[in-house]
């Protein structure tokens, strides 16, 4: 899959993988060496997350059920707790570093096409 973002056209990732059961949540991004560039991960549901157990910051996206922006974690360190967001359906966690590199805003809008 990859993600879009419909204002201005910037590519959030282009590989972007589902946490969508039980499982694929719990284990989210943890225990990963890095994140590659390009590469991210739609947890589904959610409204908050975590980075314990992991090796490296992400930045983190939380959307609405249309997919529109209602929260945004930027460079979130390890071993840390996200905001809990109560408008987020899911959230999208990709590398550090994405959100300003793609003008990422709260109200943007954002596309995931799958393949």
């Amino acid at each position: 899959m990859k993600v879009t973002n419909l204002r201005n056209g910037a590519e959030i990732a282009s590989e972007l993988k589902a946490a969508d059961t039980f499982l694929k949540r719990l284990k989210g991004l943890m225990f990963q060496k890095s994140l590659n560039s390009g590469c991210g991960l739609h947890i589904i549901p959610c409204q908050s997350v975590h980075t314990f157990f992991m090796r490296f910051s992400i930045d983190v996206i939380y959307v609405n059920e249309s997919l529109e922006v209602v929260g945004l974690d930027q460079r979130l360190s390890p071993y840390r707790f996200g905001k809990f967001r109560k408008q987020a359906k899911s959230v999208i966690e990709v590398e550090s570093g994405v959100i300003e590199k793609t003008d990422t805003q709260i109200g943007d809008k954002l596309e995931i096409q799958k393949f």
